[in-house]
């Protein structure tokens, strides 16, 4: 029988994992619970930073961190170790260790590990705030080197499924996520100062409503009842503004089993707020207000001015064509039929008008552009202006090509809610599509009366990808929807 040899990986892994059975044997554990530190490296960093340069301070540190790189020069070595918020550089002497523990280190420490240190603090020439080591201690044995190249992992499949090795790889990634929680944290703090209030609607809910999208589907076993993924949280909310709560918002995941791409996930986090005795003119406020303290939080100066345009003016800037009188005309298609489009030839109005807005004015609107003035036949649970019922009071936000948001006055007729209801349904079972069934409960609450309302729904990872300077929804998502290798 032949024996198969060990890849170079595997016989790394054995060579640690015989390491950390070596430091067992010796009465030591590669695995401690617990290390008393004083400060972390970004604060040692802060701290002693005035330190002259090729000077050894009499200031004894501890720090801790994760073996990043290792120079090696005989009688001593430089290695950087990285904790959760910088990097910090020992220096490792022969002469500076008890006798026998230098050639322990060599033997013991790879890559990877996560080690402490106590020692003497000193600027190197190079003007490296340092710490000459006296004593170490193995915190976590790794069984894996880092990623080759771990400094610029550039397999991004590798670097979604496994993100743990793309934060350690790339800080910019830290970066973003730790931005990303800032960016959260100060649009809860700004809606909570605004007497808003934060509450927690079902995720799985027995009818798919609240936005026009395809659902994920599952059965609950005890109740034998098929229950969806939330696509939106929107009519929960608005039942909560029925009752009383004037002031509500939610920050959670919604889920839609559609397309993948740059700016769509199948799981993503939404803000939705919903105020009592407003429109969408307040929501414009609200928006610029968030967008503007989320910039403030992650030390962004954004002072870009929000424009303001119409949907149909928009179109005819960037094709010449006036499109709202063909709004469920059927005679959309041909009217752009010369802008060759991507789109079949039964495409309805609304997917034709769609992929002229998307193709042809979305790229042109950098600055932050509230688009307003959709077609109300369009937009199910919009008012429609008074005296111009053809026309939705709804806004969708645009920043760097990339929708932010969307928001309307708040459809709180019951009636003509219901009406419009019924005809989408019927509308998506002529199309061959999935539609929802009909909420009758979210009816009998808008019967019991829903003040007039304004309703604001914010993509949080579209908004991190624009404050950021992110081209990918992948790269502000934690851990992204893959498909299997």
């Amino acid at each position: 029988m032949r024996i198969k040899e060990q890849s170079p990986i595997e016989h790394i892994i054995e060579q640690r994992k015989q390491k950390a059975k070596d430091f067992v044997n010796l009465g030591m554990n590669p695995y401690p619970a617990k290390y008393n530190l004083d400060k972390n490296n970004a604060d040692i960093q802060k701290t002693f930073n005035f330190l002259k340069i090729g000077k050894i301070s009499n200031i004894k540190i501890r720090a801790v961190g994760r073996v990043m790189t290792c120079r090696n020069m005989g009688k001593a070595m430089f290695l950087d170790i990285r904790d959760g918020y910088a990097k910090i550089q020992i220096y490792v002497k022969k002469d500076n260790l008890v006798a026998g523990q230098y050639k322990f280190f060599m033997d013991m420490v790879d890559i990877s590990d996560i080690i402490a240190v106590e020692g003497i603090l000193f600027k190197t020439k190079t003007n490296e705030l340092s710490i000459m080591v006296e004593k170490w201690t193995m915190l976590t044995k790794a069984f894996r080197p880092l990623p080759e190249k771990w400094h610029g992992l550039k397999d991004t499949q590798a670097r979604y499924r496994q993100r743990y090795l793309d934060l350690i790889a790339n800080s910019k990634v830290k970066d973003i996520l730790v931005n990303r929680c800032k960016i959260v944290s100060a649009i809860r703090h700004e809606l909570e100062g605004l007497n808003f209030i934060e509450v927690e609607t079902p995720i799985l809910q027995p009818i798919a409503g609240g936005a026009n999208a395809k659902p994920f589907m599952t059965h609950h076993n005890a109740l034998d009842m098929d229950l969806f993924l939330r696509i939106a949280p929107e009519l929960f909310l608005k039942r909560l503004v029925v009752g009383g709560m004037d002031r509500v918002f939610e920050i959670g995941r919604n889920f839609r089993n559609e397309g993948v791409d740059k700016n769509h996930n199948p799981e993503f986090t939404m803000l939705e707020l919903y105020q009592a005795y407003a429109d969408y003119n307040d929501m414009m406020q609200i928006t610029e207000v968030l967008i503007k303290v989320a910039a403030e939080k992650i030390n962004l100066n954004f002072n870009l001015e929000f424009k303001k345009a119409k949907m149909f003016d928009l179109i005819e800037e960037y094709t010449g064509l006036k499109l709202l009188s063909y709004v469920e005309s059927g005679k959309m298609f041909d009217r752009v039929k010369h802008l060759n489009l991507n789109l079949p030839e039964n495409a309805t109005d609304k997917k034709v008008l769609d992929q002229v807005f998307d193709e042809k004015v979305v790229p042109n609107l950098k600055d932050p552009t509230f688009v307003i003035d959709y077609p109300a036949v369009y937009s199910l649970l919009s008012k429609a202006k008074f005296d111009q019922p053809e026309i939705a009071e709804r806004f969708e936000l645009y920043m760097n090509g990339v929708e932010i948001g969307n928001a309307y006055s708040e459809l709180n007729d019951p009636q003509l809610q219901k009406m419009k209801f019924i005809q989408q349904i019927e509308s998506k079972k002529q199309n061959d599509e999935f539609f929802a069934l009909y909420d009758e409960d979210f009816i009998f609450a808008l019967e019991q009366g829903l003040p007039p309302t304004g309703g604001l729904g914010i993509g949080i990872d579209r908004l991190v990808m624009v404050l950021t300077g992110t081209e990918s929804i992948k790269e502000v998502i934690t851990f992204p929807v893959m498909k299997p290798e």
